[in-house]
């Protein structure tokens, strides 16, 4: 293994780096005053040419991390695929792409696509002939577009596999090793897993050349997340989520199930008892994922109900409360779940309920955990306000979008101008190929939907509906 060059101190700013001044600038504008710990112990040896194996989890600063180390090595007047990320989920995915171009804005014309499946082919497709500097996605759809012969990889000088253990629990080993062995053999290839499972050692071994380690501790402070257990009844389990809910009033909340059955019964369940919730399952059509998604995202969805697989690479910022409506048998995945909340200055509630059936795997989570949990009774649980629990935004659904040059900066102008609502009435607006999603404040929804059909965005007439009520 290569001796490390030099790590800036964590904390130490990106101008310590050999960036060019343009990426400076634009970090600076971006808000990236000093490097996390995973960029301040990864940049150097990336940025250096070697090649990395890094121990990095969802919300980390990791894809900061891979994404300047892969523009660095960017010749934009060469129209051709020079960098590729895998990664396990589409979600993941369209976040991974987002970072790579908003850190692009440094140079001219860096084109970056997403290859996923449950999107058609022929656009993408099209999208490859006319050329790109970076692509990211997910195994599968990769390998689709090498089979066509859509997807050139001469040019590849960097390969990146990003939470190389989750793409391994799906079974993508053999995709990605067919993938790895098409790229050209002097690329750099940068590895990022949040745990060691036996098929990094046997990936590494296969595609990477003396590669440096990175391994940082435990990203989330476990002082931040305030775990209660409570013991329950088979029968009372979806019931004791309201409970839960009408008690603490988390404005946002992730709560685990084990099975899809059981996501669409708590939902239904919810619904009914006046919560706005919304599932997120292997059998949604990704149409539907991606709304599901962005009104999570933006708040106007109190309760996101999933299970492991379709939670994997979703990172949620202001997340108050993830709630294990089922235990899980795994140790590590719990403490991933748990991790979604408490992050960065906030503190979060991590609650789970649990049957006689399940305190087995309590015991195996304590053990891993290294102390007691706390218990509670249900009968704690009180409403803490006659008043329902609504989510703070509405989400505005526009048609058009990227395809149509529409960009965040349109809708704000068109709302806090002829609209005359102030920019703090306005959340995250997210663009997407052919539609675009408005939060606004729940209080100004119906007359924000109004304006808008009534005025122009970018001089033309647009059509906007309530997505939410």
């Amino acid at each position: 293994m290569n001796s490390s060059p030099a790590q800036p101190p964590v904390g130490a700013p990106f101008s310590d780096l050999p960036l060019s001044p343009a990426m400076l600038a634009t970090l600076a504008q971006l808000g990236y005053d000093e490097m996390t710990p995973i960029q301040a112990a990864s940049l150097p040896v990336t940025l250096a040419g070697h090649d990395l194996i890094a121990q990095a989890k969802t919300g980390s600063g990791k894809t900061a991390a891979f994404a300047l180390s892969l523009l660095n090595r960017l010749d934009a007047r060469r129209f051709d695929v020079q960098a590729m990320v895998l990664c396990p989920t589409r979600e993941l995915a369209d976040q991974v792409t987002q970072e790579i171009r908003r850190l692009a804005r440094a140079e001219e014309n860096i084109k970056v696509l997403t290859l996923c499946g449950g999107a058609p082919m022929r656009p993408q497709v099209d999208s490859l002939i006319h050329g790109a500097h970076v692509v990211v996605g997910t195994p599968g759809r990769i390998l689709d577009h090498i089979d066509r012969g859509s997807l050139e990889l001469a040019g590849i000088n960097t390969l990146v596999l990003d939470e190389a253990d989750r793409m391994l629990d799906m079974g993508f080993f053999d995709d990605i090793a067919y993938v790895a062995s098409r790229c050209p053999r002097d690329r750099q290839t940068l590895l990022f897993s949040a745990t060691y499972p036996p098929g990094i050692d046997k990936l590494s071994q296969k595609f990477l050349r003396n590669p440096q380690e990175v391994k940082l501790e435990e990203k989330h402070d476990s002082s931040k997340i305030r775990q209660r257990f409570y013991e329950v009844e088979n029968g009372e389990r979806l019931q004791a989520v309201g409970r839960l809910l009408d008690h603490f009033r988390p404005a946002s909340t992730l709560a685990f199930c084990n099975t899809k059955a059981r996501c669409r019964d708590l939902v239904d369940l919810l619904r009914a008892q006046g919560f706005q919730a919304l599932a997120l399952h292997g059998e949604l059509e990704q149409r539907e994922r991606d709304q599901v998604l962005v009104q999570f995202s933006n708040r106007s969805c109190s309760v996101l109900v999933a299970t492991d697989v379709a939670a994997r690479g979703l990172d949620i910022a202001q997340l108050e409360a993830v709630i294990n409506v089922d235990i899980t048998p795994d140790p590590e995945v719990h403490v991933h779940r748990i991790g979604r909340t408490g992050r960065a200055d906030q503190e979060g509630w991590a609650f789970s309920l649990v049957s006689m059936e399940e305190m087995g795997r309590v015991g195996n989570i304590e053990q891993h955990h290294g102390g007691e949990f706390e218990w509670h009774a249900l009968a704690e649980l009180r409403p803490a306000s006659d008043e329902r629990l609504l989510p703070p935004m509405v989400t505005l659904q526009m048609l058009g979008g990227r395809k149509e040059k529409i960009r965040p900066g349109d809708i704000l102008g068109a709302l806090t101008g002829e609209a005359g609502f102030t920019k703090e009435q306005i959340g995250k607006i997210n663009v997407m190929e052919m539609s675009t999603y408005i939060a606004v404040d729940r209080a100004i929804g119906r007359e924000a939907v109004k304006r808008l059909n009534d005025g122009k965005v970018k001089g033309k007439k647009v059509k906007v509906r309530m997505l939410t009520e």
